[in-house]
């Protein structure tokens, strides 16, 4: 069996780097060996920098227990350590931006779960399933910056995982979409640890998310578009609006979406021909069978009441799209739910997916 791949994770003290490290525990290609945090956690072990603020249950993994925290903020201390990073960094957005560059000078590939450098433009912003040819704006990314080895690919906003899957399919179906209004009910969870404070959130809804509800509607426009001469350039649509809210859910993201066709009605799709688009999709993800992709990438549900965050987050093991409670809508066309495990497919597992593409496609090595 061919030795696995040397990673470290910057932010690793952290609730999304705390993710990195469980999942990769018994990863089959990759291998945590080193681990990176902010300058007061650096020095100790890792069992110790985290003491009494392991947030995912179960041990920390063994492999990594007794690992010394470096300090994030010093690229030069991987060297050798890791063959590439994930990046779970909790900063100021310029910060974080100037110190993923800096690992990727040093030759040391960044696959980031940060916003940073989600609006680069020859940074790939991935959904796997999606966007996988937005790989080849790195060659251009290198050459730009000087770089050998090293890079930076980023995810998108957790809460675009709820649909941006099931709306690509329809779109290389030939249903072209025109407009959506969506709303996301969105796990208290994605506001990290401590978070939302309990008084806010029992009992409680709260309609407001800073800066989520732009990132709904543009981030999907990237992803969305093509690599023409050297840079992502953005889709002109659909045209999104978006109201986003917080709920007393710990993890699963949901999102209600109704959307218009942008076809003369004798050409939009029945329920019956969206539900076969969404059911028969699949990808390169699928078609690499890279190890942490769900094999359904949509699951469609029939109850009237689903889909739920407690029962169906954990669908592919938290990594598909789960539909429900698709029907005609009065105002557009159609309307649906649908649920996404934002601190896995929305996070870590997604960051994870990630690498894996690049490892199959040749970038990590």
């Amino acid at each position: 069996m061919a030795a696995k791949i040397k990673v470290g994770v910057l932010g690793a003290t952290g609730m999304v780097g705390q993710r990195y490290i469980k999942l990769l525990e018994d990863h089959p290609w990759f291998e945590v060996t080193y681990v990176a945090a902010s300058p007061r956690s650096a020095g100790k072990a890792y069992k110790d920098a985290v003491a009494n603020r392991w947030l995912i249950g179960a041990e920390i993994p063994s492999g990594v227990q007794n690992l010394i925290v470096e300090d994030a903020n010093d690229a030069s201390k991987a060297i050798g350590k890791c063959s590439f990073v994930f990046s779970a960094l909790e900063m100021g957005k310029e910060e974080i931006k100037a110190l993923e560059a800096a690992y990727a000078a040093e030759g040391i590939p960044v696959v980031s779960n940060a916003s940073a450098n989600r609006w680069t433009e020859d940074v790939p912003m991935l959904i796997p399933e999606i966007n996988y040819a937005h790989l080849d704006v790195i060659a251009e990314q290198k050459k730009h910056h000087g770089w050998d080895k090293g890079f930076i690919a980023v995810k998108p906003n957790c809460s675009l995982q709820t649909y941006m899957m099931p709306i690509y399919a329809l779109q290389q179906a030939g249903y072209p979409i025109k407009r959506m209004v969506v709303t996301t009910l969105q796990a208290t969870s994605g506001a990290g640890y401590p978070g939302v404070p309990s008084f806010d959130m029992i009992d409680n809804i709260v309609p407001y998310i800073g800066g989520e509800e732009e990132k709904t509607e543009k981030e999907c426009l990237k992803i969305l578009g093509k690599v023409e001469n050297g840079k992502i350039v953005n889709a002109a649509g659909p045209l999104v609006s978006a109201t986003c809210t917080r709920v007393p859910v710990i993890d699963g993201h949901t999102a209600t979406v109704s959307l218009e066709f942008d076809l003369p009605d004798d050409k939009k799709p029945s329920l019956a021909e969206i539900e076969k688009v969404w059911t028969s999709f699949t990808s390169v993800p699928q078609e690499l069978d890279l190890p942490s992709a769900p094999v359904h990438p949509i699951v469609v549900r029939h109850e009237e009441n689903r889909p739920q965050p407690r029962r169906d987050r954990e669908t592919e093991k938290g990594m598909a799209c789960v539909i429900g409670r698709l029907r005609e809508c009065p105002v557009f066309d159609v309307k649906f739910v649908a649920l996404s495990h934002n601190t896995k497919r929305g996070a870590a597992m997604g960051g994870i997916l990630n690498a894996e593409l690049l490892k199959a496609k040749g970038f990590l090595s």
